[in-house]
């Protein structure tokens, strides 16, 4: 179905920039890591990098696309944030099951690195909770909301 070209009005100018959900959860997420970020900079790592050495702590070896999909980014982006850990010595790439594929995982050192980040994670994590006014159940609620939202908009994408 072809959309037919329109003049775009102020109103509707003003709600996509005021009131896209995308445009919104993408600004919350850029002051968010800025928070974060300034949190984590002492044990050296970036929220991003945090999350992911966090994601393959948990996960145990496992391959890339696995991975990909399990934090929700495309396997180009992935690659590129894992080769600084990966020179870092924190992640190592191990023979998975077939020989002919390979699997992630973190390493002694990257263990050591997110225990060393995790008391810097749990402050900015503290700081946004009291920021955003939320008690215990409020946030369990919010992460909620937030893992909807992308489950949504991940199976709109398929």
């Amino acid at each position: 179905m072809a959309i037919e070209r329109q003049t775009v009005t102020r109103t509707q100018l003003r709600r996509a920039a005021t009131g896209c959900y995308c445009n919104g959860a993408r600004q919350a997420a850029r002051a968010m890591t800025q928070v974060y970020d300034a949190a984590l900079a002492p044990s050296g790592l970036g929220v991003n990098q945090f999350s992911l050495l966090s994601a393959l702590a948990i996960q145990g070896p496992v391959a890339l696309g696995q991975l990909a999909e399990a934090i929700v980014m495309d396997r180009t982006t992935l690659t590129r944030n894992l080769r600084p850990l990966e020179k870092a010595g924190f992640v190592e790439s191990v023979a998975g099951n077939d020989r002919r594929t390979r699997e992630l995982r973190i390493s002694d050192e990257g263990r050591a690195r997110l225990a060393e980040a995790m008391p810097y994670w749990e402050e900015a994590h503290a700081d946004m909770e009291r920021r955003l006014g939320l008690g215990p159940e409020t946030a369990q609620g919010t992460l909620r909301v937030l893992q909807h939202a992308a489950a949504a908009a991940r199976s709109a994408a398929d």
